[in-house]
């Protein structure tokens, strides 16, 4: 049996209309199924996401009542007891780059600074980039004293109206 040009082509046209109405058929919806279960899927992870983070804000917030305000003076008594080293931006003259140093350094107490030798003091000011008898005159080692004694409105009363000589 010999076809014709124009029946070549009708039944090349007949098997690509059958071809894309099976692949039509057979989906059925698959694709729209599909869509339907990733948006699902992303609302859950969204969900999950939402209770963990509130679970995270209660959490902070609990331990915010726990911990309860920190007032003047406060901030080292927590620092030193959560983290074991005291706050040393309260030392008249120590800067936060003077501080990070000196935890650096291994000072962690301000018992440590207080107790410091000239030669210690020395090799601080050299480590700290600053002048020689800065430690001194800033009296870092009675301002240390005071503090870790926790008279901290004696610590104001005498150094809080000072300049600071670095």
């Amino acid at each position: 049996m010999i076809f014709t040009l124009n029946e070549i082509a009708l039944l090349l046209i007949v098997l690509l209309v059958g071809l894309v109405l099976g692949l039509i058929m057979s989906g059925r919806g698959k694709y729209k199924r599909y869509w339907r279960d990733e948006q699902l899927a992303h609302a859950q992870a969204i969900k999950d996401r939402d209770a963990r983070l509130t679970a995270a804000q209660e959490g902070i917030a609990e331990l915010e009542r726990q911990s309860g305000p920190i007032g003047r003076g406060g901030a080292a008594v927590s620092a030193g007891t959560v983290h074991g080293r005291d706050d040393f931006s309260l030392i008249r003259g120590i800067t936060p780059q003077d501080e990070i140093a000196l935890h650096e350094a291994g000072y962690q107490r301000y018992g440590q600074i207080s107790t410091i030798s000239s030669e210690q003091e020395a090799a601080l000011e050299t480590r700290l980039g600053l002048r020689q008898g800065v430690i001194s005159r800033e009296e870092w080692r009675e301002q240390a004293r005071l503090l870790d004694a926790r008279k901290d409105d004696e610590h104001a009363r005498l150094y809080e109206q000072r300049t600071t000589h670095v």
